[in-house]
């Protein structure tokens, strides 16, 4: 992996100082990502931990999603135990709990959500909707993967590359798409955009918490959009695809989410 990390490392250079000499400008060229978001942290790479709440089925999908997102020079991921219920998916301070379940004919396929005070990321959940992947038209490797490597890539600070389902496919995971063969992984762009997020260091760390946020899962057991927010973002087919919800501390909560056909 550290051979491919380089390999990786160098492209995304590339990309960058090719953004740089086109337009005039430096790392932030790079421009998928949602806001100034980031983990605080004092070093880099990092290593965020992904809380496994799965079921079996999904187990190599989420091994597949950490060593993909690993590869980056930036950030490592490292699969852990959960420390919530799949149901609830209640998050924990300092990491990503990541959950499948049944939630029901909610229309989602998946749903991100990430805590923020400031820019700096506090924790997040994953949740992949079963009711959706047992079904022939959701249950093939190419979906769970994309699924997967999306909702994760959003708790690193990215957005997508593209939002329109039914143009070329980027051959990234962060990309809309109705077929998901070519797009079940991240892309040289990606990594690009991580190095350009996590370019500078901080002075303090929200990353490997171990202390519970406690009342702060903003979805509960309806997993229903009134618990989201306001809607802030679409996609291409007018869906709402990013909300956002202030809560009573000062932190906020975003929400995204990726919607069934």
């Amino acid at each position: 992996m550290h051979t491919r990390r380089r390999l990786l490392a160098l492209t995304a250079g590339l990309l960058l100082a090719g953004s740089a000499a086109g337009a005039g400008v430096g790392p932030a060229a790079a421009d998928h990502s949602w806001g100034s978001y980031h983990w605080a942290r004092t070093a880099n790479p990092f290593t965020l931990k992904l809380g496994d709440n799965l079921s079996g089925t999904w187990d190599p999908y989420l091994a597949t999603t950490s060593t993909d997102w690993s590869a980056s020079s930036v950030l490592d991921t490292a699969v852990e135990s959960g420390r919530t219920s799949p149901r609830s998916c209640s998050p924990t301070a300092g990491r990503v709990e990541v959950c499948s379940a049944a939630y029901g004919n909610q229309g989602w396929l998946g749903v991100t959500q990430i805590w923020v005070s400031g820019t700096h990321i506090t924790q997040g959940i994953v949740k992949v909707n079963d009711t959706y992947f047992n079904t022939a038209a959701y249950n093939t490797p190419a979906w769970r993967n994309l699924v997967m490597c999306q909702e994760v890539g959003h708790t690193l600070g990215l957005h997508h590359q593209d939002e329109t389902f039914a143009n070329s496919n980027l051959g990234t995971c962060m990309d809309y798409t109705n077929d998901p063969a070519p797009n079940q992984h991240p892309n040289a762009h990606d990594y690009a955009q991580l190095e350009a997020i996590y370019a500078h260091l901080d002075t303090t760390s929200t990353v490997g918490q171990d202390a519970p946020r406690k009342g702060r899962n903003a979805t509960g057991a309806d997993n229903g959009r009134s618990e989201w927010g306001t809607a802030i973002r679409a996609s291409g087919d007018g869906r709402p695809s990013l909300f956002v919800r202030d809560l009573a501390d000062g932190a906020r909560v975003f929400t995204f989410v990726i919607w069934a056909g």
